[in-house]
């Protein structure tokens, strides 16, 4: 089976399973985000026992780590890739890479997020 499509797969699994339980985890909270705090939590343990299964004792074939990591969790979460590859630059002792990766990450996506919004009100609400 081609990598694309195992990848497929693992996608469409892993958006409905954040759909449900981000949904559930959320539904008795109010404001704060439980819901994406609890799916981002559970998917970084599972990316980091995942990988480190493939790579300490060689427990996942390419395929079966494509579909869990790059399928599955990349949809379910993209914050386990997003702390598991800073955790990596910790581990490499690349301290500048890690805070720099931490930081414009954090910084750029709610600057983008802002921008969408900011194109949406002065440029798309009177296109309607």
């Amino acid at each position: 089976m081609p990598l694309w499509l195992i990848i497929g797969i693992g996608s469409f699994i892993g958006g409905i399973l954040r759909y449900w339980i981000s949904g559930w985890v959320q539904s008795g909270v109010l404001v704060f985000p439980l819901g994406t705090l609890s799916v981002n939590f559970i998917g970084s343990l599972i990316l980091s026992l995942i990988v480190n299964l493939s790579e300490q004792v060689g427990f996942f074939s390419q395929e079966a780590k494509v579909f869990w990591t790059i399928g599955l969790l990349g949809s379910f979460t993209t914050m386990s890739a997003f702390s598991y590859e800073s955790f990596r630059l910790l581990e490499q002792n690349e301290n500048i890479l890690f805070g720099l990766n931490v930081i414009s990450t954090i910084v750029l996506t709610l600057v983008t997020v802002y921008f969408g919004k900011l194109i949406v009100i002065n440029y798309l609400i009177d296109v309607k």
